[in-house]
């Protein structure tokens, strides 16, 4: 990529890098690399086998990466937010606004690209940009911007989860009974239910594997989480549809076990952890430490029937 951006850049000194091919020289994520050049004065053919964009761009607003003219940091992120589709142009600021990999597959541990803006720098440079073409859809698309999302799939996830009407907390904090504190990609509160995204660099080698199975014993030990998922970035970008089925699914099992519990006179959830991982959480009122079906303070005798019921078997069985 960087030697046709050389070959375009030597013959036509006026053409700029930018937008994808900006922000895949600053090492921030996009979906796709494109030459893609803006012209200094708006004007010009696109170079052979490039993208040429046709919109000012002031000299405070370019830098020099590798011998090459580019957009700044912030100028690509906001020509992203305005011509990009909203997915990619998010991956892309959501990338700059964290520490992320330079590269994926490249060995363990990867080397890593420091933060290079943050949302209020690229929300000031917005209202600076006054009425370009797509200024209105690059605010609107901006509000959805998480600043601790941890990679392109996580970004991608929450915006499906977002169109579907579900609204997890991001990068929800934990701490398990030993101790051991933890962030999860996505939680929803109310039902106990962790949601992980697994990126591209999943497992970097044997210690990488063993230290997320440890994380991911110690998540299911917190009182708080009552079912985990995990999914793949080939399940965000590639199945979707059943990834967010999938959620609906266990958000209605949770559902509908804690109102079995409710009806059967226990609390809700079925405990502190009960369920955790695998099984629905509080079905007909858990076996967890915080009530179920045998818990003194539901009225019911051992094996969930109400005293008189239980009395009946006795004198059955008796006979």
């Amino acid at each position: 990529m960087r030697l046709r951006l050389r070959v375009a850049q030597a013959g036509r000194p006026e053409l700029v890098v930018s937008h994808s091919a900006a922000a895949h020289l600053f090492g921030i994520e996009v979906p796709a690399v494109r030459p893609e050049f803006t012209h200094v004065r708006g004007r010009g053919r696109a170079p052979e086998g490039g993208v040429l964009h046709r919109t000012d761009v002031d000299e405070d607003e370019v830098v020099t990466v590798a011998g090459l003219r580019v957009t700044s940091v912030v100028r690509t992120l906001v020509d992203l937010l305005r011509t990009a589709e909203r997915d990619a142009a998010l991956v892309a600021v959501e990338s700059a606004m964290t520490q992320r990999p330079l590269a994926y597959g490249d060995g363990w541990p990867p080397r890593w690209r420091e933060q290079v803006t943050d949302l209020h720098t690229v929300s000031e440079a917005l209202v600076g940009t006054g009425r370009r073409r797509g200024v209105v859809a690059a605010r609107q698309r901006l509000a959805l911007a998480d600043p601790r999302s941890g990679s392109p799939a996580e970004t991608v996830a929450r915006l499906r989860m977002h169109d579907a009407g579900l609204r997890p907390l991001s990068q929800a904090p934990f701490t398990a009974p030993n101790g051991r504190r933890m962030r999860v990609d996505f939680f929803f509160p109310v039902a106990g239910l962790v949601v992980e995204i697994e990126g591209y660099a999943f497992h970097g080698g044997r210690a990488a594997h063993l230290a997320d199975v440890e994380r991911f014993n110690d998540l299911g030990r917190c009182p708080d989480v009552r079912r985990i998922l995990r999914f793949t970035a080939s399940d965000v970008f590639d199945r979707p549809r059943l990834m967010l089925h999938t959620i609906r699914a266990v958000l209605g099992e949770i559902a509908a076990g804690d109102a079995m519990g409710r009806a059967a006179g226990g609390p809700a959830g079925g405990g502190a952890a009960g369920g955790a991982v695998g099984t629905p959480a509080g079905r007909a009122g858990g076996t967890g430490a915080a009530g179920g079906a045998g818990d003194a303070s539901s009225g019911a005798a051992p094996g969930g029937l109400p005293p008189a019921a239980a009395k009946r078997r006795a004198r059955v069985t008796a006979a």
